[in-house]
């Protein structure tokens, strides 16, 4: 049997609406592979079947390696355990206000512990636009305490 490039073209698709099924994002890499495939067929007819195979193989792996390394979207990475000391001292802005032990949430420059807003809570009344920094981390709230102006 002589494979033509359009037979490539099809697996290719098919392997990519499979992905739509089975949503591994892994199928989708080997779908791209056999219509790399195709277009080398297309272009260059002669191209052998254990070439072709070979290709489609190597195209895949380097395809999936490439996205698993340098462009997945799961950065989100768990942060438990991290040393409160790393954001001790962190200063941020009062985004909603709170009385005394009730929470409020603090948003921050960069990103603490991996997100930029947190709740907050203070022993004092906390208004929105208020400066604050942090002081403690209790389980996922921030304490914190109001800078005086000018206090950095």
């Amino acid at each position: 049997m002589n494979i033509l490039w359009w037979h490539w073209l099809v697996l290719g698709l098919v392997l990519i609406g499979l992905e739509l099924v089975v949503p591994s994002f892994t199928i989708i890499w080997f779908g791209l592979g056999a219509i790399l495939v195709s277009i080398f067929l297309a272009i260059y007819p002669t191209f052998s079947l254990p070439l072709q195979i070979l290709t489609w193989s190597v195209a895949s792996i380097v395809f999936t390696f490439v996205w698993f390394r340098f462009f997945n979207p799961r950065t989100s990475k768990t942060f438990s355990g991290s040393a409160k000391g790393t954001v001790l001292g962190e200063t941020g802005l009062v985004i909603r206000g709170a009385e005394p032990y009730t929470k409020g949430t603090v948003k921050f420059q960069l990103p603490l512990l991996g997100a930029d807003e947190w709740p907050c809570m203070a022993d004092e009344p906390l208004e929105i636009g208020d400066r604050v920094k942090v002081v403690n981390v209790e389980g996922h709230v921030m304490k914190v305490t109001k800078l005086k102006k000018g206090e950095s």
